[in-house]
């Protein structure tokens, strides 16, 4: 009966306007900060207090502008001070500082934390693998591998840290740009396995503005799948994608005792060189397929001739902690907080909102 009634209430909130806004944060917080702003507002206490925020690893920072946007849906007057999406950050670097009235606000702890830290991990990890790629583009293809909710915020920590591209409409919604993409594999399954075909039927129907980046490995055999799909489309074709699998050596290799399974450099010149050879030197190679910041580092420390790399899960997985904590650090002025946990002065925080 409780669950229901927890269900009503939501229903109700976005029936009425406003009001959705504080019944779904309440919705999705710790059910300890409700209670604890509900008491305070029973009791008719009204402490001011000062909240302070870190993180608790270095990285680049993400999360801002949508803590802010929490922070404005209280009907309450908030002194923000904080530093800006994508603003290097020292592990336990205030970040973010709340003044006003705690009952306001109470309820929004587990949100913004939870903004900041998935954000600011992304970000981190993008800027990893951008650093590795060397200038080169670094498209991030992450929506498959987590829920579809996480993309408009996933994907804006992602450009915020230097990707030139993502994947959905929704990852590239706050930043106004479009997805990238152009034929899975299922689409060349479709056509019978003819990578060519496939190929042809994009040009065919698809806005010839939209750049062509053929998938090259359906067949295991990227060298001459590439160079197919060059004397088919010529001009049209921009790019190729290798996104031959882990466990497969691709056919240009298979006479090498010592080729490595999946896309490698090696198999990167052998399409180069191909393509060269046969006056396609426009035609740019992006690789794909399990890639990490050590496996693109891999990449550019063998000089292999790769104009970009799609990374997806590698973003996404946590590999630092990239925690954040929130801490009241004083009290209507005076300075009270849990040990070890006082007020630090970051001189680098700007007034955000007054």
């Amino acid at each position: 009966m409780g669950r229901i009634k927890n269900l009503e209430c939501v229903k109700i909130g976005i029936a009425i306007g406003e009001f959705c806004v504080t019944v779904e944060m309440k919705y999705y917080s710790d059910k300890y900060f409700v209670r604890a702003g509900d008491i305070l507002v029973a009791d008719g206490h009204d402490p001011k207090v000062l909240m302070q925020v870190f993180c608790r690893a270095e990285g680049l920072l993400c999360g801002i502008e949508e803590t802010l946007q929490l922070l404005r849906s209280v009907d309450s007057d908030l002194t923000i001070h904080g530093l800006s999406d994508g603003d290097p950050i020292e592990s336990w670097e205030p970040v973010l500082t709340i003044e006003g009235s705690y009952a306001a606000f109470a309820h929004l702890e587990t949100l913004y934390l939870g903004v900041l830290a998935r954000g600011t991990r992304i970000a981190t990890q993008t800027q990893a693998v951008v650093s590795a790629a060397n200038g080169k583009a670094v498209l991030f293809f992450g929506a498959r591998h987590d829920h579809y909710a996480t993309q408009e915020a996933d994907g804006y920590a992602a450009l915020v840290a230097g990707a030139s591209g993502i994947a959905t409409d929704a990852q590239g919604s706050r930043q106004s740009l479009p997805g990238i993409g152009t034929v899975p594999h299922a689409l060349i399954a479709a056509y019978g396995g003819d990578t060519v075909l496939a190929s042809k039927k994009f040009v065919e129907f698809m806005p010839p503005g939209i750049p062509f980046i053929a998938l090259v490995d359906f067949d295991n055999d990227c060298v001459n799948t590439s160079l197919a799909v060059a004397e088919a489309l010529g001009a049209r074709l921009s790019g190729v994608r290798l996104d031959t699998s882990k466990e497969l050596i691709d056919a240009s290799l298979q006479n090498d005792p010592s080729a490595q399974t999946g896309v490698n450099p090696a198999l990167v010149r052998n399409v180069r060189n191909r393509l060269d050879e046969s006056g396609y030197h426009s035609v740019e190679i992006v690789v794909s397929g399990g890639l990490t910041a050590a496996r693109v580092q891999a990449f550019e420390d063998a000089g292999a001739p790769v104009d970009a790399y799609g990374v997806g899960s590698a973003i996404l997985r946590n590999t630092g902690e990239f925690d954040f904590t929130a801490d009241i650090v004083r009290v209507d002025g005076q300075p009270i907080s849990k040990v070890g946990r006082a007020l630090q002065t970051n001189d680098k925080l700007k007034l955000l909102v007054d």
